[in-house]
């Protein structure tokens, strides 16, 4: 089975990507979902330990852990060690499944996939890319934010044009929906023939 890594910046089109390999028959992978389901199960426990007042009803909640560990690196690395290996026994079990149902292709969408030095864990990797006008209407078009959000964001993110230089496939959906999914098509014909 071959493993890609997904990633891209906020508002280039990931998700729509994801869903887009997932349509094409590739097991899909979401990084982002699997910690949310932890944040209501396993990892709850855990982070109440390390963190007492933040899991409300058997779920974290996110605003008040966000506050104890949103510009302390170093409270955010003793988050990250509870939930990091957690989520590795997610993907690993998720592989493990795709894998004995004969999936050829598997995708794993992980949103910092160079930051954390997830590329070392796939094949080959895949950037969903647009413009950066693209990137900002799609971004300041969502409810909640702002510019300074979007800033803020964009500044704990890898750039874009560093995430393109780094990828063995880009996906760009700057250009339609159309576009994208041969992109996709292409790529996974591509990696058909390293199988």
């Amino acid at each position: 089975m071959i493993v890609l890594g997904l990633t891209g910046s906020i508002g280039m089109g990931k998700s729509t990507t994801a869903r887009m390999f997932a349509e094409a028959g590739a097991a899909v992978y979401d990084a982002d979902a699997a910690v949310h389901r932890l944040y209501s199960g396993k990892a709850a426990p855990l982070i109440e330990a390390g963190f007492p007042g933040t899991v409300v009803d058997g779920t974290v909640d996110r605003a008040r852990l966000g506050e104890r560990v949103i510009g302390k690196p170093e409270e955010m690395k003793r988050l990250e060690a509870i939930v990091h290996p957690l989520v590795r026994e997610a993907e690993n079990a998720f592989l493990a499944e795709a894998a004995s149902r004969g999936c050829r292709v598997a995708v794993l969408d992980i949103p910092l996939l160079f930051e954390t030095g997830g590329e070392r864990r796939v094949r080959a990797s895949v950037v969903v890319t647009a413009s950066a006008e693209v990137q900002r209407e799609r971004v300041l078009a969502r409810p909640g934010m702002s510019e300074a959000r979007f800033e803020g964001i964009l500044a704990k993110q890898m750039p874009d044009a560093e995430k393109r230089r780094r990828a063995h496939f880009l996906v760009d959906t700057g250009k339609g929906l159309e576009p994208a999914r041969r992109a996709v098509g292409a790529i996974l014909r591509a990696v058909a023939a390293l199988a």
